[in-house]
């Protein structure tokens, strides 16, 4: 073992069993079921986590009854038929070394009553906050029925093998509903003072304890502090965390953050600071004499989590998205081998935002995760034959394509223009709170000189470089260039707006390259709906400058809402005096003068005295190499925006593919 890590490989006990280190994947949908039953690709995905060296794993959050119906491909947990599933992940799991718990809810008023055609149950009848349906008060004996079936669903988990149960009791789901005095208002024995808004919590607690006896864990996850007026604090959790130890049935408390309110601390973009919940767990864990305390919430790293468990704020580390980008960490971080880790950035576009869309989760990074099932995601295998090829573009697409293709054994030359990898990410990694973007361009290029790649940078391959190589396989990655044509969702035409090429008129690479002088006053486009438009504008207002932002979309960053980003955004824009028109598209640059129109009404207003305008308005491939080599190269591949112009996870799985083939 790596002699930096005291602590994080050690054993703890957690009640009745034992994790062998101190590394845990917390709970989270993977939208893995079939039929809201647990699937092979569950148990192949766990498994790859207990591969890897995690000591727990904690599988994703799983309702309890029919009316806690939240997504159409979660695991029910009350379906009896669930224990066959349940069986074959814990059998995978354990003979890995690795734990397995369950965490069970219901989700109350935070569910959607559109799936089970049922009515949402809740303490009190509080819209939801996402989409402000309307719950039933429960009555007593529907908190029986709760309380049962929290009971019923634990046994299912115990028939499967698993070794502990997870009672969700935080980020605004029913426990936490009864137990937050902004969500109760009831006024008979579940409402009222903070020991009669525990009493479903403790029967909860303590049914479930009747059901599954002493040999398994049971454990609670709350909300260290719900951040929303009213809400439950710091303070009272607190007090609420030495009421559930002094109860006697529990084995550990789990420690997040946050609230339905405040979504960004439940699965953090990366504007969050790295360990942001860490003081909540240790204020927690002063107050317990006997429980051990799980802490996570962009928790990124070992090194990280080693400090966390040396300092003593908690006793357990929990990781999601570092596991999901590379399953391996804890067995590279014991063997010491830390710049191999695949960093996770928590940009949530694959993850999160995948979710979101009930696609099932996986990694921008790491195209294997979520794909373990899939025979062409296998392992990485060396070739039979070695082969020579060149990469041309040394941007996400063509690395990950080199550095695969050199794992295979071939021997690879990559060419590119620029003195330096990475592509339009280095541009991504300028933009404010997106630093991280820059973890993919170092974890790469570590790799690709570990591996030999033989790398000419500065560089722009000719064809006549290309075919002097005498590569028996050519993979292109030149990646795309900024597009200055419009679209607005009031004309379906895309044409070059009059006056783009205006020496006032940008792109976002303009501004990023600081390649020419920009005045005081700037309207940014907003046309692409994703970090183009919205960050050059912050980028700019914290550079002093008067930033209009002109969207023809409903608000700026429109596709920035799934993974968590987008609320937090609007702070800062708002916070640092940007002014947003929504709703309107540029119809021409005239000067200094933009002429705008309303994408529904038509009605045209102008924009004047500008100094200059920046233009997100996504982008072109450039693809002329590529075209040009066709039917001159033994093979040839395009890869990344160069075969169209998409996100940096698109790109990395394309190099993964190619890469693979050849």
């Amino acid at each position: 073992m790596f002699s930096s890590f005291e602590y994080l490989f050690q054993p703890l006990d957690i009640g009745p069993v034992t994790a062998r280190n101190r590394l845990m994947l917390s709970a989270h949908t993977t939208d893995f079921a079939v039929g809201h039953l647990p699937s092979e690709r569950h148990a192949a995905y766990y498994a790859e986590r207990a591969r890897g060296g995690v000591g727990l794993i904690v599988q994703e959050t799983q309702p309890v009854h029919p009316t806690s119906q939240r997504y159409t491909r979660e695991v029910h947990a009350y379906d009896a038929r669930a224990v066959e599933g349940y069986a074959r992940i814990a059998s995978a799991v354990h003979a890995l070394d690795t734990l397995i718990f369950g965490q069970l809810l219901h989700s109350g008023s935070h569910g959607d009553g559109s799936i089970s055609w049922l009515p949402l149950w809740s303490a009190s009848p509080i819209p939801n906050v996402s989409n402000r349906e309307i719950p039933k008060e429960m009555d007593i004996a529907e908190i029986r029925v709760v309380v049962r079936a929290f009971g019923d669903a634990a046994m299912n988990l115990k028939a499967g093998g698993y070794d502990g149960i997870e009672l969700h009791g935080a980020s605004s789901y029913l426990l936490a509903q009864f137990m937050s005095p902004v969500l109760n208002r009831r006024t008979d024995g579940y409402g009222g003072t903070l020991e009669k808004r525990l009493r479903l919590v403790f029967e909860v607690i303590e049914f479930v304890r009747e059901q599954i006896g002493p040999d398994m864990a049971l454990g609670i996850r709350l909300s260290g502090d719900e951040l929303v007026p009213g809400g439950l604090t710091l303070e009272d959790m607190q007090d609420i965390a030495i009421r559930l130890e002094d109860h006697g049935q529990l084995d550990y408390v789990s420690v997040t953050l946050g609230s339905s309110h405040a979504p960004f601390f439940m699965i953090p973009p990366m504007a969050v600071p790295l360990g942001y919940a860490v003081y909540a767990a240790s204020q927690i864990r002063r107050m317990l004499k006997r429980l051990p305390v799980f802490i996570c919430g962009r928790i990124n790293d070992p090194v990280q989590a080693e400090g966390i468990l040396r300092d003593g704020h908690a006793d357990m580390v929990g990781m999601v998205r570092p596991l999901i980008c590379d399953p391996d960490l804890p067995n590279k971080a014991r063997d010491g081998r830390l710049d191999d880790i695949r960093p996770c950035i928590s940009c949530n576009q694959f993850c999160l935002a995948r979710h979101a869309e009930e696609k099932g989760i996986t990694c921008i990074q790491n195209p294997r995760a979520g794909r373990e099932t899939d025979p062409e995601m296998q392992p990485i295998q060396p070739a039979t034959v070695p082969r020579k090829v060149v990469v041309v573009g040394g941007g996400p697409a063509g690395m990950e394509a080199a550095r695969v293709a050199a794992l295979r054994g071939h021997t690879v030359t990559l060419y590119e223009r620029e003195n330096i990898l990475g592509g339009q990410v280095n541009l991504a990694a300028l933009l404010p709170t997106r630093e991280e973007f820059g973890e993919i361009v170092r974890y790469l290029s570590r790799q690709i000189n570990r591996l030999g790649v033989i790398l000419k940078l500065g560089r722009e391959a000719t064809i006549e470089d290309v075919l002097a190589e005498g590569a028996d396989a050519v993979v292109i990655a030149t990646g795309s260039f900024p597009m200055c044509t419009g679209f607005s969702p009031a004309r379906l035409d895309v044409q070059e707006l009059p006056g783009v090429h205006q020496e006032n008129v940008l792109t976002v690479w303009d501004v990023l390259r600081d390649s020419v002088p920009i005045g005081r006053r700037v309207v940014v486009i907003d046309e692409d709906g994703s970090w183009q438009g919205a960050g050059i504008a912050e980028f700019l207002l914290e550079r002093g400058k008067s930033v209009e932002i002109l969207t023809p979309f409903l608000f700026v960053g429109i596709n920035l809402t799934k993974t968590f980003d987008h609320s937090l955004l609007y702070r800062r824009l708002f916070a640092k005096g940007a002014r947003i028109i929504s709703n309107y598209a540029v119809k021409a640059i005239c000067g200094n003068v933009v002429h705008t129109y309303h994408v529904y009404s038509g009605a045209e207003q102008r924009i004047e005295d500008v100094d200059n305008v920046v233009l997100a308005m996504g982008y072109m491939a450039e693809d002329s190499l590529y075209r040009a080599l066709k039917g001159k190269v033994p093979e040839l591949y395009a890869v990344g925006d160069c075969a169209a112009p998409r996100n940096v996870g698109m790109a990395i799985y394309e190099g993964y593919c190619v890469g693979r083939r050849l």
